[in-house]
Protein backbone atom coordinates (compact mmCIF):
# COMPACT_ATOMS: atom_id res chain seq x y z
CA UNK A 1 0.00 0.00 0.00
CA UNK A 2 1.57 3.14 -1.05
CA UNK A 3 2.40 5.38 2.03
CA UNK A 4 0.91 8.73 1.96
CA UNK A 5 2.64 12.11 1.64
CA UNK A 6 2.68 14.82 4.66
CA UNK A 7 1.38 18.02 4.10
CA UNK A 8 3.67 20.94 5.78
CA UNK A 9 2.49 24.14 6.51
CA UNK A 10 5.25 26.65 6.93
CA UNK A 11 5.35 29.92 8.22
CA UNK A 12 7.72 32.38 6.63
CA UNK A 13 9.23 35.73 7.04
CA UNK A 14 6.79 38.48 7.37
CA UNK A 15 9.44 41.37 6.30
CA UNK A 16 12.89 40.65 7.70
CA UNK A 17 14.66 37.73 5.51
CA UNK A 18 16.60 36.27 8.76
CA UNK A 19 13.30 35.29 10.59
CA UNK A 20 12.77 32.05 9.04
CA UNK A 21 13.84 28.45 11.29
CA UNK A 22 16.42 26.07 10.55
CA UNK A 23 13.42 23.41 10.29
CA UNK A 24 11.54 25.55 7.64
CA UNK A 25 14.07 25.17 5.13
CA UNK A 26 14.93 21.90 5.53
CA UNK A 27 11.55 20.74 4.99
CA UNK A 28 11.38 23.56 2.13
CA UNK A 29 14.32 22.11 0.46
CA UNK A 30 13.28 18.09 0.97
CA UNK A 31 9.13 18.48 0.08
CA UNK A 32 8.31 17.46 -3.44
CA UNK A 33 7.07 20.76 -4.09
CA UNK A 34 5.69 23.95 -2.82
CA UNK A 35 2.24 25.26 -2.83
CA UNK A 36 1.99 29.50 -2.77
CA UNK A 37 0.25 31.71 -2.59
CA UNK A 38 2.09 34.12 -5.36
CA UNK A 39 4.79 31.74 -6.86
CA UNK A 40 7.08 35.04 -8.18
CA UNK A 41 6.91 36.43 -4.59
CA UNK A 42 7.64 33.33 -3.39
CA UNK A 43 10.70 32.57 -4.99
CA UNK A 44 12.46 35.72 -4.54
CA UNK A 45 12.97 34.57 -0.86
CA UNK A 46 13.51 30.72 -1.82
CA UNK A 47 16.50 32.28 -3.65
CA UNK A 48 17.76 33.80 -1.04
CA UNK A 49 18.11 30.96 0.82
CA UNK A 50 19.43 28.61 -2.47
CA UNK A 51 16.14 26.48 -2.51
CA UNK A 52 15.53 25.45 -6.00
CA UNK A 53 12.30 23.19 -5.10
CA UNK A 54 9.47 23.41 -7.35
CA UNK A 55 6.41 26.26 -6.72
CA UNK A 56 3.17 25.89 -7.84
CA UNK A 57 0.11 28.42 -7.31
CA UNK A 58 -2.30 27.87 -4.76
CA UNK A 59 -3.96 31.06 -3.50
CA UNK A 60 -7.71 32.24 -2.42
CA UNK A 61 -8.63 32.40 -6.01
CA UNK A 62 -7.94 28.82 -6.73
CA UNK A 63 -9.96 26.25 -7.25
CA UNK A 64 -11.36 22.99 -5.26
CA UNK A 65 -9.32 20.90 -8.41
CA UNK A 66 -6.41 22.24 -7.69
CA UNK A 67 -6.68 21.49 -4.48
CA UNK A 68 -8.02 18.32 -4.85
CA UNK A 69 -4.96 17.67 -7.29
CA UNK A 70 -2.59 18.55 -3.97
CA UNK A 71 -4.60 15.92 -2.00
CA UNK A 72 -4.12 13.63 -4.98
CA UNK A 73 -0.06 14.03 -4.77
CA UNK A 74 0.27 13.50 -0.93
CA UNK A 75 -2.25 10.21 -1.07
CA UNK A 76 0.74 9.02 -3.83
CA UNK A 77 3.19 10.03 -1.35
CA UNK A 78 4.58 13.26 -2.48
CA UNK A 79 5.09 15.41 0.49
CA UNK A 80 4.04 19.01 0.21
CA UNK A 81 4.64 22.68 1.40
CA UNK A 82 1.91 25.07 1.71
CA UNK A 83 3.36 28.85 2.19
CA UNK A 84 1.54 32.42 1.94
CA UNK A 85 3.54 35.45 1.04
CA UNK A 86 4.24 36.38 4.39
CA UNK A 87 3.89 34.99 8.16
CA UNK A 88 1.96 31.48 8.85
CA UNK A 89 -0.43 29.64 6.51
CA UNK A 90 -4.33 30.10 6.67
CA UNK A 91 -4.30 32.89 9.13
CA UNK A 92 -6.18 35.45 6.85
CA UNK A 93 -4.77 33.72 3.97
CA UNK A 94 -6.14 30.60 1.24
CA UNK A 95 -5.42 27.08 2.24
CA UNK A 96 -8.24 26.10 4.42
CA UNK A 97 -9.76 24.13 1.72
CA UNK A 98 -6.70 22.25 1.12
CA UNK A 99 -5.77 20.98 4.72
CA UNK A 100 -9.94 20.00 5.30
CA UNK A 101 -9.56 17.70 1.73
CA UNK A 102 -6.62 16.07 3.02
CA UNK A 103 -7.29 15.92 6.57
CA UNK A 104 -10.42 13.96 6.00
CA UNK A 105 -8.30 11.67 3.62
CA UNK A 106 -5.74 10.58 6.44
CA UNK A 107 -3.07 12.89 5.39
CA UNK A 108 -1.16 13.82 8.35
CA UNK A 109 -0.51 17.51 8.50
CA UNK A 110 2.53 19.11 10.38
CA UNK A 111 2.85 22.63 11.69
CA UNK A 112 6.30 24.34 11.05
CA UNK A 113 5.95 27.59 13.11
CA UNK A 114 7.48 30.64 12.62
CA UNK A 115 6.36 34.46 12.14
CA UNK A 116 2.56 35.12 12.55
CA UNK A 117 1.87 39.17 12.07
CA UNK A 118 -0.94 39.25 14.44
CA UNK A 119 1.10 38.23 17.80
CA UNK A 120 3.90 39.84 16.54
CA UNK A 121 1.80 43.29 16.60
CA UNK A 122 0.46 41.94 19.88
CA UNK A 123 3.90 41.57 21.55
CA UNK A 124 5.07 44.78 20.99
CA UNK A 125 1.53 46.69 21.68
CA UNK A 126 2.14 46.87 25.36
CA UNK A 127 -1.60 45.75 25.81
CA UNK A 128 -3.11 42.80 27.66
CA UNK A 129 -2.07 39.81 25.66
CA UNK A 130 -3.14 37.42 28.26
CA UNK A 131 -6.64 36.79 26.43
CA UNK A 132 -7.26 38.35 22.87
CA UNK A 133 -9.34 37.50 19.31
CA UNK A 134 -7.91 37.85 16.23
CA UNK A 135 -10.51 39.42 13.54
CA UNK A 136 -8.41 39.73 10.57
CA UNK A 137 -9.91 42.09 8.13
CA UNK A 138 -12.49 44.12 7.85
CA UNK A 139 -15.15 43.30 5.41
CA UNK A 140 -15.29 45.97 2.90
CA UNK A 141 -18.96 46.07 1.82
CA UNK A 142 -21.64 48.30 4.31
CA UNK A 143 -21.26 45.94 7.41
CA UNK A 144 -17.99 47.50 8.15
CA UNK A 145 -18.57 49.51 10.66
CA UNK A 146 -21.22 47.10 12.29
CA UNK A 147 -18.53 44.70 12.85
CA UNK A 148 -16.24 47.26 14.37
CA UNK A 149 -18.82 48.10 16.89
CA UNK A 150 -18.72 44.69 17.91
CA UNK A 151 -15.24 44.60 18.37
CA UNK A 152 -15.34 47.43 20.39
CA UNK A 153 -17.38 45.61 22.95
CA UNK A 154 -15.09 42.89 22.96
CA UNK A 155 -13.95 42.68 26.48
CA UNK A 156 -10.67 41.11 25.08
CA UNK A 157 -7.73 42.47 23.43
CA UNK A 158 -8.36 42.60 19.64
CA UNK A 159 -6.25 42.24 16.42
CA UNK A 160 -7.21 43.67 13.31
CA UNK A 161 -5.64 44.18 9.85
CA UNK A 162 -5.80 47.09 7.41
CA UNK A 163 -4.88 48.47 4.35
CA UNK A 164 -3.05 52.01 3.83
CA UNK A 165 -6.05 53.01 1.93
CA UNK A 166 -8.81 52.40 5.07
CA UNK A 167 -6.54 53.14 7.75
CA UNK A 168 -7.73 56.37 8.50
CA UNK A 169 -11.06 55.69 8.23
CA UNK A 170 -10.61 53.07 10.60
CA UNK A 171 -8.80 54.68 13.19
CA UNK A 172 -11.58 57.77 13.10
CA UNK A 173 -14.22 55.31 13.45
CA UNK A 174 -12.82 53.80 17.16
CA UNK A 175 -11.63 57.05 18.12
CA UNK A 176 -15.89 58.32 17.67
CA UNK A 177 -16.83 54.77 19.11
CA UNK A 178 -14.53 55.35 22.22
CA UNK A 179 -12.00 58.84 21.73
CA UNK A 180 -10.24 57.04 24.71
CA UNK A 181 -9.67 53.63 24.41
CA UNK A 182 -6.30 52.51 24.16
CA UNK A 183 -4.74 51.28 20.56
CA UNK A 184 -1.62 50.50 19.69
CA UNK A 185 -1.30 50.74 16.03
CA UNK A 186 2.03 48.84 14.04
CA UNK A 187 3.72 49.36 10.95
CA UNK A 188 5.31 47.16 8.55
CA UNK A 189 6.54 44.96 11.44
CA UNK A 190 10.32 43.84 10.95
CA UNK A 191 11.11 45.91 7.89
CA UNK A 192 12.88 49.08 7.56
CA UNK A 193 10.17 51.26 8.50
CA UNK A 194 9.22 49.69 11.00
CA UNK A 195 7.16 51.47 13.82
CA UNK A 196 4.35 51.34 16.70
CA UNK A 197 2.54 53.94 17.60
CA UNK A 198 0.55 53.97 20.89
CA UNK A 199 -2.03 55.84 22.43
CA UNK A 200 -5.52 56.56 23.13
CA UNK A 201 -7.87 56.28 19.90
CA UNK A 202 -8.26 59.94 19.71
CA UNK A 203 -5.01 61.22 19.60
CA UNK A 204 -3.75 58.21 17.46
CA UNK A 205 -6.29 59.39 14.55
CA UNK A 206 -4.84 62.85 15.13
CA UNK A 207 -1.74 61.95 14.49
CA UNK A 208 -2.20 60.12 11.68
CA UNK A 209 -4.44 62.46 9.71
CA UNK A 210 -3.10 64.79 7.59
CA UNK A 211 -0.71 62.53 7.00
CA UNK A 212 0.89 60.03 3.55
CA UNK A 213 -0.35 56.60 4.74
CA UNK A 214 1.66 53.80 3.38
CA UNK A 215 2.53 49.89 4.18
CA UNK A 216 1.02 47.47 6.18
CA UNK A 217 -0.67 47.99 9.62
CA UNK A 218 -1.94 46.02 12.16
CA UNK A 219 -4.26 47.63 14.50
CA UNK A 220 -4.60 46.39 18.38
CA UNK A 221 -7.45 47.21 20.15
CA UNK A 222 -7.65 47.39 23.94
CA UNK A 223 -10.52 45.61 25.72
CA UNK A 224 -13.98 47.27 26.95
CA UNK A 225 -13.73 47.76 30.58
CA UNK A 226 -16.47 46.12 32.16
CA UNK A 227 -18.47 48.50 34.62
CA UNK A 228 -18.23 46.73 37.79
CA UNK A 229 -21.93 45.74 39.07
CA UNK A 230 -23.37 47.62 41.96
CA UNK A 231 -24.76 45.44 44.48
CA UNK A 232 -27.21 46.74 47.06
CA UNK A 233 -28.84 45.23 49.86
CA UNK A 234 -32.09 44.05 47.71
CA UNK A 235 -30.06 42.38 45.13
CA UNK A 236 -28.56 40.26 47.97
CA UNK A 237 -32.23 39.76 49.88
CA UNK A 238 -32.87 38.36 46.93
CA UNK A 239 -30.20 36.41 46.17
CA UNK A 240 -30.49 34.63 49.70
CA UNK A 241 -34.49 34.41 48.65
CA UNK A 242 -34.09 31.18 46.56
CA UNK A 243 -32.06 29.40 49.40
CA UNK A 244 -35.70 29.48 51.75
CA UNK A 245 -36.56 25.81 52.84
CA UNK A 246 -33.58 24.38 51.76
CA UNK A 247 -32.45 23.46 55.28
CA UNK A 248 -29.62 25.84 55.18
CA UNK A 249 -28.29 28.17 58.07
CA UNK A 250 -28.15 31.31 57.47
CA UNK A 251 -24.25 31.41 58.16
CA UNK A 252 -24.09 28.69 54.91
CA UNK A 253 -26.60 30.76 53.12
CA UNK A 254 -24.80 34.15 53.59
CA UNK A 255 -21.73 32.18 52.03
CA UNK A 256 -23.24 31.11 48.78
CA UNK A 257 -24.66 34.28 48.29
CA UNK A 258 -21.67 35.94 48.93
CA UNK A 259 -19.82 33.65 46.40
CA UNK A 260 -22.36 34.30 43.69
CA UNK A 261 -22.56 37.97 43.98
CA UNK A 262 -18.92 38.30 44.59
CA UNK A 263 -19.45 40.39 48.12
CA UNK A 264 -18.28 39.60 51.79
CA UNK A 265 -20.13 36.62 52.93
CA UNK A 266 -19.87 39.18 56.39
CA UNK A 267 -21.92 41.63 54.98
CA UNK A 268 -24.66 39.00 53.74
CA UNK A 269 -24.75 37.44 56.94
CA UNK A 270 -25.19 41.27 58.90
CA UNK A 271 -28.19 41.85 56.60
CA UNK A 272 -29.96 38.56 56.74
CA UNK A 273 -29.71 38.60 60.62
CA UNK A 274 -31.35 42.22 60.43
CA UNK A 275 -34.13 41.20 58.40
Amino acid sequence: MQEKGKLYIVSTPIGNMEDITYRAIRILKEVSYIAAEDTRHSRILLNKLDIDTRLVSFHEYSSREKAERIVGDLLEGNDVALITDAGTPIISDPGVELTKLAAKEGIEILTVPGPCAAIAAITVSALDARRFIFEGFLPKDNSRKDMLKKIMENEYTSIVYESPHHLLDTLKDISLLDADREISVCKELTKVYENVFRGRAKEIYDSFSGTEIKGEYIIVISGKEKVPEVIDDEAIIRCAEKYAGTGLRTKEIATRVGEELGVGKNQVYKLLIEQ
